[in-house]
């Protein structure tokens, strides 16, 4: 069933658009964003996995495993995906990003549901104004393609999606659920 697919919280990034800062620990609501979207995403998904680059620690007490990246020097979200690989069984993983506090609540639900018939290899949420490719359901049998885009120089996410089959999923009914700290106010 769909609840069994793990889900990654993406917490590995370098933080540019805050000073260098870990995003998943800045403080929103008397609480770290990461710890948020951890109890947003542990309900819909069986393990809870979380990918980061440093504070392990702190993120190790939100998820059932902290994953670091293999490539070095805060290679994107794609080697986050890629460290995960080794570490998720089944058919599907669910990804979303750390500073999402606001996720969905049928977040996975209807991103694997779209998965479903087979047509497609990977969703993700359009919030109806823009893509939200970081708010993703994956098929694990293209997660293996992702170490040649990787070492090709690519970083893209939506690069790696136009190689695979792909669909996008309405949540424009709750577009409010994917404001980020880039946009928190």
């Amino acid at each position: 069933t769909t609840r069994e697919a793990p889900g990654l919280i993406r917490a590995g990034g370098a933080g540019r658009r805050v000073g260098g800062r870990d995003k998943g620990l800045l403080t929103w609501r008397g609480q770290a964003l990461a710890a948020h979207v951890a109890q947003r995403l542990r309900p819909q998904v069986g393990r809870l996995l979380i990918s980061c680059n440093r504070n392990e620690p702190f993120y190790a007490t939100l998820g059932d495993a902290t994953l670091i990246d293999k490539r070095t020097d805060f290679q994107g979200p794609l080697a986050g995906l890629e460290a995960a690989v080794p570490h998720i069984n089944g058919e599907f993983l669910v990804i979303v990003p750390c500073d999402m506090p606001l996720l969905p609540p049928d977040l996975a639900e209807r991103l694997l549901g779209a998965l479903e018939p087979a047509t497609s290899d990977i969703s993700y949420a359009h919030d109806g104004a823009r893509d939200q490719y970081l708010c993703a359901a994956i098929r694990v049998a293209v997660l293996p393609s992702l170490r040649g885009f990787l070492d090709e120089g690519q970083r893209a996410v939506r690069h790696w999606y136009a190689r695979h089959r792909y669909c996008t999923v309405d949540f424009s009914d709750q577009a409010g659920c994917f404001g980020n700290f880039n946009r928190l106010a």
